[in-house]
């Protein structure tokens, strides 16, 4: 899973060279404003034919968060 979540991230925010690991930061590593982190949520949720709703987006600050939050949605 954390390789499509990683091909998803490269696609949508353009980091073809960005070294993405399980621990690395939205905000501190890949500097992903609100609006990247929307069209992120927009393309997991197409992706993964899940809902992530808003309030959820707080605790996924990490993209380790990120695929725990999907494995725990039943994603796969």
């Amino acid at each position: 899973m954390l390789e499509k979540v990683t091909e998803i991230l490269r696609e949508q925010l353009n980091l073809e060279n960005a070294d993405i690991q399980m621990e690395t930061s939205f905000k501190e590593d890949l500097e992903v404003d609100s609006l990247d982190l929307f069209e992120l949520v927009m393309a997991l949720e197409e992706e993964y034919d899940i809902e992530i709703p808003s309030e959820d987006l707080e605790q996924l600050t990490t993209v380790g968060a990120v695929v725990e939050y999907l494995k725990n949605k039943g994603a796969e």
